[in-house]
């Protein structure tokens, strides 16, 4: 049985099939085989032989996200000797309404044939989150009607072949010397309009054509390549029509608020209209009440949004609607102020000032219950997330020794985002000509003192305070964070940026999540010692706006390495064992791949690296390239500014930017 870093994914969303190489589809699986839309399993089985016996597989051809095409051969068929004369091609494609696959029989042998070909179909249909939580397990499969087709919970779904077949889905072609035969099939399916959030496909998908790399390493090239396709065929559509990333399949393909956030915003240089309409997609659902068992709260920006409450098994239930995430809100605001620095129309920055206003005022009013300062989350439900950070496992947050930290919890990055989205709330404010951006100002202050005062434990800031306001030490990847937010003096984030250097840390493929030093270090743990490309990509950020910028490019190489290692798809995670130990890296079983964030990091290191920083409502644009770069050559082509287009080019230490008039949005 294939694991689910293993499995082949074509993805054009809210359509997915995950198949192990061979393309075949044998029945239900635990590591998530099948073909899936809008949280159901489309079909479980989808599988081919030909005179009873199943192709051998020889090579996946992904031309894109969305379209693969597996060759086989067939043996027992055609001339005899070593060279295989009879082929099996299956071309699969996913668009947003559904699957189709040509499957070819190609005889390049000197006798004519007649194979039997079969094909096998089943599913029962079940929901994403009791196939995760092993709940879907013992469920029958559905009986198909004559038309084939299969009905639950009012979805149904349709199979059509042409040519088409016999009642048991079989055909026997005469197929002559040097010629094939196809059998296309489709598989399409209806759903019933949710009381919940609705999944749906984005009315376009964009090709990022526009966008070009020209480096002295290929591999940045192809990284950023394949990183954008798999972005296109992450998109999914809100009821609004509003674009977002959903953030990995198969089981979190649907709006996020923090993967969805820290996504579009390392994409604005390319997509700015994703990131606007992920902020209203997720606007349209900012929390208006109190309510401890979804942790809505007023002000507030959702955590996941679904069709249907997700019974995720060991307790974790969550409704459709989930708001434990006390980090996504702070993003929001930042994303806002990055898409309205890279030129969103100032006139839907003001459509959503009350959003505004009311995400900063959840950081005062509700996100410090205690009212000492600091945000702080617990699960006041019993079935939400113990943890409510982007590690969001229950050991994420952990003493030296292993001791799990008790809540309320107050994470160090959730601070630096809340003084981050004051000051740049602020600043919009005072922009727009609204009133309250020095009470805000005044408000970071505090919080800055403060978490100079509590949070500082053996030269670096602690991972948390825990419930009783002790700060947690052991150094962890959540430091990366920190870096240029403002929350931290430059020498501060000096000392911060020397613990990041350290060996423990840097895996020589990415940041670590935890030091190697901590005893429950766990190079294949969750958030206890893996690696993940979107933390090491915000470190990276963070290390280059800081000026600490060889440590940021041995991240940078880090993850190259990583990415080459992986088909330059990096996935969600992967092994912290590190280059010291491996000559790639271990990756991770349960591994989403493609991942929203580890796709949208490579422009996200590519900008930070060429210091890139526009500021288009005063009409300025700063590039700053670091002074450690690994590369001689990087022209980076293909960047929107405030509607027009941007290049930027780096050689030998001098750039050149090409673009159009910055003008003020209006």
């Amino acid at each position: 049985m294939a694991q689910l870093h293993e499995l082949v994914t074509a993805i054009a969303a809210p359509w997915v099939v995950l198949s192990p190489r061979s393309g075949q589809l044998t029945g239900r699986s635990a590591d998530g085989e099948g073909v899936y839309a809008r949280d159901r399993r489309i079909l479980s089985r989808l599988s081919v032989t030909v005179d009873g016996r199943p192709p051998v597989p020889l090579q996946v051809d992904k031309r894109n996200a969305g379209t693969h095409e597996y060759i086989a051969v067939l043996d027992g068929l055609g001339d005899s000797g070593h060279d295989p004369s009879v082929t099996l091609h299956r071309t699969r494609t996913v668009d947003g309404d559904g699957l189709t696959e040509r499957i070819t029989i190609v005889n390049r042998s000197g006798i004519e044939i007649t194979p039997r070909l079969e094909v096998a179909l089943g599913t029962d249909l079940a929901g994403i989150a009791a196939i995760r939580g092993g709940a879907a397990d013992d469920l029958p499969d559905l009986v198909a009607s004559d038309e084939l087709a299969w009905e639950s919970d009012g979805i149904r779904v349709s199979a059509s072949f042409e040519p088409s077949a016999a009642e048991d889905l079989t055909w026997t072609p005469k197929i002559a010397a040097g010629d094939e035969f196809t059998l296309v099939l489709r598989v399409s399916a209806t759903f019933p309009k949710p009381d919940g959030f609705s999944i749906d496909p984005p009315a376009g998908r964009p090709a990022y054509e526009q966008v070009s790399v020209d480096c002295d390493d290929i591999r940045v090239a192809r990284w950023v390549k394949r990183s954008l396709d798999d972005v296109a065929g992450l998109q999914l559509a809100a009821p609004g029509g509003e674009r977002y990333l959903g953030a990995g399949p198969p089981w979190y393909l649907t709006l996020f608020g923090r993967d969805s956030l820290i996504s579009a915003g390392m994409m604005i240089p390319v997509d700015p209209g994703l990131a606007a309409g992920t902020l209203r997609a997720l606007a349209a659902w900012q929390g208006t009440k109190v309510d401890p068992d979804s942790a809505e709260q007023p002000g507030k920006i959702p955590h996941e949004l679904r069709a249907e409450a997700a019974d995720h098994g060991g307790g974790l239930v969550l409704p459709a609607a989930y708001y434990g995430t006390h980090d996504a809100t702070q993003l929001w605001v930042i994303t806002l102020h990055k898409a309205w620095r890279w030129g969103m129309p100032t006139d839907e920055v003001r459509e959503l000032l009350p959003a505004l206003r009311k995400a900063l005022t959840w950081m005062s009013d509700y996100a410090d219950p205690d009212g000492d300062g600091f945000l702080e989350y617990i699960d006041e439900s019993g079935h939400g997330l113990a943890n409510q950070g982007w590690k969001d496992s229950a050991d994420s947050v952990q003493w030296p020794d292993g001791t799990i930290a008790t809540a309320p919890i107050a994470l160090c990055e959730v601070q630096a985002y809340a003084y981050s989205a004051a000051i740049k709330g602020a600043e919009i404010l005072d922009a727009l000509g609204e009133e309250g951006a020095a009470h805000w100002r005044a408000w970071a202050a505090v919080l800055k003192e403060s978490f100079r005062r509590s949070f500082w434990v053996d030269g670096y800031p602690a991972i948390a305070l825990d419930g009783a306001k002790n700060p947690v030490a052991g150094p962890s990847s959540n430091l990366g964070h920190l870096l240029g937010t403002g929350l931290l003096d430059a020498e501060e984030e000096r000392l911060v940026a020397e613990v990041l250097a350290s060996d423990d840390l840097n895996s020589g493929f990415g940041l670590r999540t935890l030091s190697k030093a901590m005893t429950r270090f766990n190079p294949l743990g969750y958030h206890t010692g893996s690696v993940w490309p979107h933390d090491t990509a915000m470190a990276v950020e963070g290390l280059y706006a800081a000026k600490s910028s060889a440590t940021a490019t041995s991240y940078v190489e880090g993850l190259l390495l990583a990415a080459e290692s992986f088909d330059y798809r990096l996935p969600e995670l992967f092994g912290g064992r590190g280059l010291t130990e491996e000559t790639t890296p271990t990756p991770y079983p349960l591994s989403c791949r493609p991942q929203a964030w580890a796709a949208a990091s490579a422009i996200a290191v590519l900008v930070a690296a060429l210091g890139i920083d526009p500021d288009v409502p005063n009409g300025t644009l700063t590039v700053t390239p670091a002074e450690h770069l690994p590369w001689e050559r990087l022209t980076l082509s293909g960047l929107t500014i405030g509607g027009e287009s941007l290049s930027v080019q780096w050689k030998d230490g001098e750039t050149a930017v090409t673009k159009a008039k910055i003008a003020s949005p209006r």
